[in-house]
């Protein structure tokens, strides 16, 4: 059996014991699925009309804000996720199971690309979850093409991608869950401070850079662009060069953390 042909089979090994792993926490799983699907009606039916007059000049109604808020909730549940992934992989350095896996004979890498697929798949689902709520309360994107769609889907794959290393290596990092959970915040404070909620320039001066000069508002107004048809501008490709940074830092942190000797 060829090297790729075992690092396939030991990371898909991984991946099905993730998922089982899962299966047994539906708590944490259902934290993850529900907080964004919250969010979502909270700032429709709760604060819409009240936000809604951030955008298009004061004059857009409650069905133009849920155009413009589902985007960034779809990034906020994608940012949502890998904080889960990153107390699971810090249960399993508490709990010993990574030393072990340490001294099998197995590829290396599956550990860690089992953890990253199944995160990933689960931030799919939410988003799925998250996306059919939406359409369910009114959101609509009838000028996106096939292509477009598609490329959206892409979109979100290499952010829950990029994110999903950076919370592996926090995990690993992290000398508890606890701390793993805490460590973890800024994946779901980053979406918050962005511009998921209403427009960079209706925010106070002082505070637009620090939500201009991060990686979730240049995905987010990709991703309405894409959806919606508005201007894209220079943030497609930003928003790859963070992803590609941010999946080549989290992995090679995670790497060392992981072949490193425990103490």
């Amino acid at each position: 059996m060829s090297a790729l042909s075992l690092a396939v089979r030991d990371s898909h090994t991984m991946l099905r014991r993730n998922l089982l792993h899962a299966r047994r926490y539906p708590s944490l799983t259902l934290n993850v699925l529900l907080m964004p699907v919250v969010l979502l009606l909270l700032f429709v039916y709760v604060f819409g009309d009240v936000m809604s007059a951030g955008i298009g000049g004061g004059g857009a109604d409650r069905s133009d804000y849920i155009a413009y808020l589902v985007p960034g909730i779809l990034l906020m549940t994608i940012g949502g996720t890998p904080a889960g992934t990153a107390v699971s992989v810090s249960m399993d350095m508490a709990e010993g199971i990574i030393a072990r896996f340490r001294t099998l004979a197995i590829h290396r890498g599956s550990v860690l690309i089992g953890h990253v697929v199944g995160s990933v798949l689960q931030a799919v689902v939410s988003v799925v979850l998250v996306g059919s709520v939406a359409v369910a309360i009114g959101f609509r994107s009838t000028d996106a093409t096939a292509v477009e769609w598609l490329a959206a889907f892409g979109l979100l794959t290499l952010v829950a991608t990029a994110f999903t290393w950076i919370a592996v290596g926090t995990g690993m990092a992290s000398p508890n869950p606890e701390a793993a959970s805490n460590n973890a915040l800024p994946l779901i404070v980053l979406p918050l401070i962005s511009s998921a909620f209403v427009p960079i320039d209706a925010m106070p001066g002082w505070f637009q850079p620090i939500a201009e000069y991060q990686p979730f508002t240049p995905a987010i107004e990709t991703l309405r662009g894409l959806l919606l048809g508005s201007e894209i501008g220079d943030n497609g490709w930003i928003t790859i060069v963070w992803c590609l940074g941010l999946s080549a830092l989290g992995y090679l942190w995670s790497a060392s953390l992981f072949k490193r000797d425990p103490e």
